[in-house]
C-alpha cells in the first residue's frame, strides 16, 4: 500500500477544501439553518408530535442527510473531475499508484469533509431546538456510512460527467427529490398504504430512517434494514469503481 500517494492525495483535496470555506461549510450550514428557523421554530410550533418526538426534533436527521449526501456527492464529484479537465488525471494513473489508494484518498477527503460538516450542522441544530441521541455510536456509524457511500457515488459521477453541468445534474435532479420524499419532513406512516409502498423503492427512505432511529429509537423501518440497504449500495459504488479503473471508462479517452 503506497501510503505517500494516499496522504498526498488526501491533503491535496482538504486543503482545497480549506481555500473555499465559505462555498464548502458556510453556505450548507447557514441554508440548514434556515430550515431549523422556518420548518422548526415558525412551523414546528403548530404541528403536533411524531412518534412522540417534537417535529422540529424530528426532521434534524433528515435535514443533515439533505446535506450530508449533497456534500458528499459534490466533493468527490468534483475531487475526480478536476484532473480529467485539467489534463493532469494521466500523471496520476501512470504513476505507482493502483486504484484503490487513489480512491481511498479521493473518497477519503470527500467523506471526511461530508462528516465534518455533518457534525457542524448537528451542533448548530442544537442552538435552535433540543434534542438527545440515544445510540451515538450508530449515529456516527450510520454518518460516516453514508458519507463514504455516497462520496463513492460522487466518484463515479465525476469520472461520467464531461462537463460541469452534468456534475449537478444527479445531485439536482436525482438526489435531492428523493431526499425530500425520503421522509426527511415526515414519517412515511403517515402517507396512504400505496404510497407507502412505492416510497419503499426510494433507497434514501432507508437512509433518513436508520439515521432517525440512532436518534430517537424510533424509525419507520428496522435499523437492521436500513443498514443492510446501506450496505448494499456501498457494494453496488465499490463494483462501479471497480469497473471504471478495470476497463479505463472515460479516464483513459
Amino acid at each position: 500500500m503506497n501510503i505517500h500517494a494516499i496522504k498526498s492525495i488526501y491533503r491535496f483535496e482538504m486543503a482545497r477544501w480549506f481555500r473555499t470555506l465559505a462555498q464548502s461549510v458556510i453556505s450548507p450550514v447557514l441554508s440548514t439553518s434556515l430550515y431549523f428557523v422556518v420548518f422548526g421554530s415558525a412551523i414546528g410550533s403548530r404541528m403536533q408530535a411524531i412518534d412522540g418526538v417534537s417535529y422540529a426534533a424530528f426532521i434534524i436527521p433528515g435535514l443533515v442527510m439533505l446535506s450530508l449526501l449533497g456534500e458528499s456527492i459534490s466533493n468527490a464529484s468534483f475531487g475526480i473531475y478536476m484532473p480529467k479537465w485539467a489534463g493532469t488525471i494521466y500523471e496520476l494513473l501512470s504513476a505507482p499508484v493502483s486504484w484503490i489508494e487513489t480512491v481511498i484518498g479521493y473518497v477519503g477527503a470527500a467523506a471526511t469533509k461530508s462528516v465534518c460538516l455533518g457534525l457542524l450542522i448537528l451542533a448548530t441544530a442544537r442552538i435552535f431546538v433540543p434534542y438527545e441521541i440515544s445510540h451515538p455510536v450508530w449515529m456516527l456509524g450510520f454518518l460516516v456510512l453514508t458519507a463514504i457511500t455516497f462520496s463513492l457515488f460522487g466518484f463515479v459521477i465525476g469520472v461520467w460527467a464531461t462537463d460541469f453541468q452534468k456534475l449537478q445534474i444527479v445531485p439536482m435532479l436525482v438526489v435531492t427529490p428523493l431526499t425530500f420524499l425520503g421522509g426527511s419532513f415526515y414519517s412515511i406512516s403517515m402517507l396512504p398504504p400505496i404510497w407507502q409502498k412505492i416510497t419503499l423503492f426510494n433507497p434514501v427512505v432507508y437512509l433518513v430512517s436508520g439515521f432517525r432511529w440512532s436518534f430517537y429509537g424510533v424509525s419507520d423501518l428496522n435499523p437492521v434494514v436500513s443498514f443492510g440497504a446501506t450496505l448494499c449500495f456501498l457494494a453496488a459504488c465499490l463494483t462501479a469503481v471497480w469497473w471504471v479503473f478495470k476497463t479505463g471508462y472515460r479516464l483513459k479517452v
